[in-house]
């Protein structure tokens, strides 16, 4: 249900699902990013107090794409840094999946019915055949080659504000951690699990994944 975005999650959440027989037909809730077209920021904690409020329902985020194409901003990093904002912050309230809009588009952002041209991972030159791999494939990358299905989230905090955080546990007793720098400068910064630590550095506005 809803399939939007986080602006208005809450007061759909609280229709359907406070509705018994309603709710019974919903597994879940799916939600988009652009709320921000306001000029506001993204409202996360939206999706958080869906999922207090609601713990037995799925969150799913069902699509977010870059606007505006642009063909010389291929390699625009902050359209990749959008996704992994969006992704840990999104994880970490709750999010059970999360999935892009359109993983491959053309050389024209398209193709698209209305005109609405936009950016994607992935883009094909269709008159050479060329595959072009933006930033944000790359950032995907950093969670689905390291989360495996049925992972489970673990909490995981930053004492930093300028880092951004989330770790998952997988079947196999593997764990993976993505840390996100949002600064113009290097980070170092330590790893604590229960008693131990590790000492690394995280280049500015990059993105890593631990796997341990």
């Amino acid at each position: 249900m809803w399939d939007h975005n986080r602006d208005l999650i809450n007061q759909r959440a609280d229709v359907i699902f406070s509705d018994p027989d309603a709710a019974r037909y919903a597994w879940g809730i799916g939600f988009h990013w652009y709320e921000t077209w306001t000029g506001g920021e993204p409202m996360f904690n939206n999706v958080s107090q869906v999922n207090a409020s609601y713990p037995d329902k799925n969150l799913i985020f069902t699509e977010g794409c870059n606007e505006k194409f642009d063909s010389t901003r291929y390699q625009y990093w902050p359209n990749a840094e959008r996704y992994g904002r969006s992704m840990i912050n999104d994880f970490n309230r709750g999010t059970v999946a999360w999935t892009d809009w359109n993983l491959l588009l053309d050389e024209t952002g398209g193709p698209n019915h209305v005109g609405n041209f936009c950016f994607a991972p992935v883009h094909a030159d269709t008159h050479t055949g060329q595959l072009i791999y933006t930033p944000a494939y790359y950032y995907i990358g950093h969670f689905s080659k390291f989360i495996r299905p049925n992972a489970r989230r673990v909490s995981t905090v930053s004492s930093r504000s300028a880092l951004l955080c989330t770790s998952f546990l997988n079947e196999n007793g593997q764990m993976a951690t993505i840390v996100m720098n949002q600064t113009d400068q290097s980070v170092t910064y330590k790893l604590y699990v229960d008693s131990r630590a590790i000492e690394t550095v995280i280049l500015p506005h990059a993105i890593q994944t631990m796997v341990y």
